[in-house]
C-alpha cells in the first residue's frame, strides 16, 4: 500500500483529503504544521507528499526545500494563490506538481494516480533496460537503472522530474521537442500544466549542469522548444 503524507493546517481540508485518498486505497498520514510534517516525512518515508504552502511556523516553501535536501519523494504543492510566481517558485524549490485551491479532490486523486503510474512505468522500463540504459556524454553520465547522474565523477542531486527530463532529452540527442511534447513525456498525458513548467525545469537543470560546463547541452530552439546537444551550443 502506497503511503501519502498530507501536510495541511485546515482540519476540514485535511479530513477531506484523508477520506478521498483512503477510499482509493492509500495509507494516509497527516500533519498540521511544517515541523511535524518534516519529522513524519523522515520517519515514515512516504511515497508522495501533498504540501500546503500556507502553514503555521515553517511554510510550504521551506518545508519543500528541506524535503528536497534529503529525499526525491514526489511533492504536490497546494496553493490558495493562482499567481504564476507562486507556481514557479514551488517548481524551482523541487515540487513535482501544483494544484490551486479551490480544487476537486477527484482531480488531485487523478494527478496522484497519474504520477504513480508514470513512476511504475519508468521503474519497469529501468528493470528491462538495466544493462543498456547508461548514457555518457563528455563527462556527463546518466544511469537509468539507478536514476543517478554524475558530472565529472560528482553525483548530482536531481529531483525525479529533473532526472526524467534529462534522461528523455539525452536519450534522443539532437532531436527537437516542443514544450507540449515534453509535458506529455515527462509529466504524463493528463498533466494540466503549461510550457512555463518546462522552462522552469530546464532552468533548474542547467543550473545544476553549469559547474561542469554542461549547461549548454540543453539547447533552446527558439520558437519551438528544446533539444539535447552533446557538444554544447553550436
Amino acid at each position: 500500500m502506497r503511503k501519502v503524507l498530507v501536510i495541511e493546517d485546515d482540519p476540514a481540508m485535511q479530513e477531506l483529503l484523508r477520506l478521498y485518498l483512503s477510499r482509493e486505497g492509500y495509507e494516509v498520514m497527516a500533519a498540521f504544521d511544517g515541523e511535524t510534517g518534516l519529522a513524519m516525512a523522515a520517519r515514515e518515508d512516504p511515497d508522495l507528499v501533498i504540501l500546503d504552502i500556507m502553514l503555521p511556523g515553517a511554510d510550504g516553501w521551506e518545508v519543500c526545500k528541506k524535503i528536497r535536501q534529503v529525499s526525491y519523494v514526489p511533492v504536490i504543492m497546494v496553493t490558495a494563490k493562482g499567481e504564476e510566481v507562486d507556481r514557479i517558485l514551488g517548481l524551482e524549490l523541487g515540487a513535482d506538481d501544483y494544484i490551486t485551491k479551490p480544487f476537486s479532490p477527484r482531480e488531485l486523486v487523478a494527478r496522484i494516480k497519474a504520477m504513480f503510474r508514470r513512476i511504475e512505468i519508468l521503474t519497469e522500463l529501468q528493470r528491462e533496460q538495466a544493462n543498456q540504459n547508461h548514457l555518457s556524454y563528455d563527462g556527463l553520465k546518466i544511469e537509468g537503472d539507478l536514476r543517478r547522474v554524475t558530472l565529472d565523477g560528482t553525483e548530482l542531486a536531481l529531483t525525479p522530474k529533473e532526472f526524467d527530463l534529462l534522461w528523455f532529452l539525452a536519450e534522443n540527442p539532437g532531436r527537437v521537442f516542443t514544450r507540449e511534447q515534453l509535458l506529455e513525456q515527462v509529466w504524463g498525458y493528463s498533466y494540466l500544466g503549461d510550457g512555463r513548467t518546462v522552462d522552469t525545469l530546464v532552468k533548474r537543470l542547467r543550473k545544476k549542469l553549469k559547474p561542469g560546463g554542461k549547461d549548454q547541452m540543453i539547447a533552446t530552439v527558439w520558437g519551438v522548444g528544446y533539444k539535447f546537444q552533446p557538444g554544447g551550443a553550436k
